[in-house]
């Protein structure tokens, strides 16, 4: 079985992109997706989060908000705002933000190599929203969110992406966040077989963002009979995927904010902290420059934490992340929080927000301090899951975001 391969996308209709892409499901809260789907009708926010379509109190999860999401997939496929290709293809995807710019490859990847630890995870996936995206997949007959994933070091599949993409792009529009999303569908037979052989030769593919997405389609799969032993690979053993060279993604850190200090003023926490650290004030937000040094904002002043070196493990790619240091020398030793999924004393912010959100939540009182990390490498997430262990939670915010309704994946 391969591990990517070609399929008939659903796409917007020419010239119909602009109305329809929108964020992730999974970074706006229901509110937020009512006022970005406002005016917008055939946005994709009423197929990705159509509790907005319902009224307020609803449980997103209720079964009738999967049943709306049924009803508005098929409004758009009978509008024609939405159209699947003839034949299976590939699609390059360029995301550009900023001065950032990464392309990678729109395929179905198998679901079997998922499962045989070829994809490779490195999160844990919460239950509820696993079951979520189950009963989402399962209401409107396909896969709408891709999963982020990326391969390791490999030119020739740079090379082959890149070419794919010298030509006029088929779409090419920027979305309200000012991130430009660019597609070049790709379905020349002899293109088709050189992507293909050449990811047959990667050892492993990486899920970057979106373990949930992709832990569901696993599960859809065996619910509709598995993986056949012999013939061509179904839809449903097969998930929708962008695919990036690690070099070109882009990691933002995940900071923390706790709301107390477990019951010791300010100097003693200080003093504590100096045991392992060394401590610097600092007359403005502390933004990390490099790994093993943090910023933390306490009582109205920022300071630059530095972990002894000797702390630190070398040859343990889990137990060397800045995440797992500060958790295992602060963290949880002086404030208390060992379970940071659970402990509701803790909150988590992403670097999108930036440092000045960070001092906010603490000089409202909310909040008692505030940490900034120095960004996960994708070389650090990579080895993590060829160890086959498991991130810290949010230790990794991936930005710019891949649209949902860009491409889409019809269960047949």
């Amino acid at each position: 079985m391969p591990l990517i391969q070609p399929f008939r996308g659903l796409r917007p209709a020419p010239g119909r992109a602009g109305e329809i892409i929108a964020p992730p499901y999974d970074v706006l809260s229901s509110a937020e997706a009512r006022t970005r789907a406002n005016g917008k009708p055939w946005s994709f926010l009423h197929i990705s989060k159509p509790e907005i379509d319902l009224p307020e109190d609803i449980d997103p999860y209720d079964q009738a908000v999967y049943a709306k999401a049924r009803e508005n997939m098929q409004k758009m496929i009978d509008a024609g705002v939405v159209r699947r290709d003839e034949a299976p293809c590939f699609y390059v995807y360029r995301l550009t933000w900023k001065d950032h710019t990464q392309t990678g490859l729109v395929a179905a990847a198998s679901v079997a190599d998922y499962e045989s630890g070829r994809i490779r995870k490195h999160e844990h996936t919460q239950p509820a929203k696993e079951d979520g995206r189950v009963a989402q997949i399962e209401a409107v007959n396909a896969q709408t969110g891709p999963v982020m994933m990326a391969y390791g070091e490999a030119p020739n599949v740079d090379a082959l992406i890149a070419k794919a993409a010298s030509g006029e792009p088929d779409v090419d529009v920027a979305a309200d966040d000012r991130v430009r999303h660019t597609l070049w569908v790709i379905d020349s037979a002899a293109t088709i077989a050189a992507l293909t052989a050449a990811f047959e030769a990667l050892s492993a593919l990486y899920i970057a963002d979106g373990h949930h997405r992709s832990a569901a389609a696993a599960r859809v799969c065996h619910k509709r009979g598995g993986i056949p032993k012999a013939g061509p690979v179904p839809s449903h053993g097969t998930f929708l995927s962008v695919i990036f060279p690690h070099h070109q993604t882009r990691i933002l850190p995940y900071n923390r904010v706790i709301k107390d200090l477990n019951g010791r003023d300010v100097d003693t926490f200080l003093a504590e902290i100096a045991k392992k650290f060394s401590v610097a004030p600092a007359d403005k937000p502390v933004e990390p420059a490099t790994r093993g040094e943090f910023g933390m904002y306490c009582d109205g002043s920022w300071r630059r934490l530095r972990i002894r070196d000797e702390l630190v493990p070398r040859d343990d790619p889990l137990g060397r992340l800045d995440i797992n240091l500060l958790s295992d020398h602060l963290i949880a030793p002086l404030l208390g929080v060992s379970d940071q999924r659970r402990d509701k004393r803790i909150d988590f912010v992403g670097g999108i927000r930036g440092l000045e959100e960070l001092q906010a939540r603490v000089d409202s009182g909310e909040m008692a301090v505030a940490f900034a990390f120095y960004p996960t490498s994708m070389e650090d997430l990579m080895a993590v899951a060829d160890a086959g262990e498991v991130m810290p939670t949010k230790s990794t915010w991936f930005e710019p975001k891949l649209a949902d309704g860009l491409v889409s994946l019809i269960l047949d």
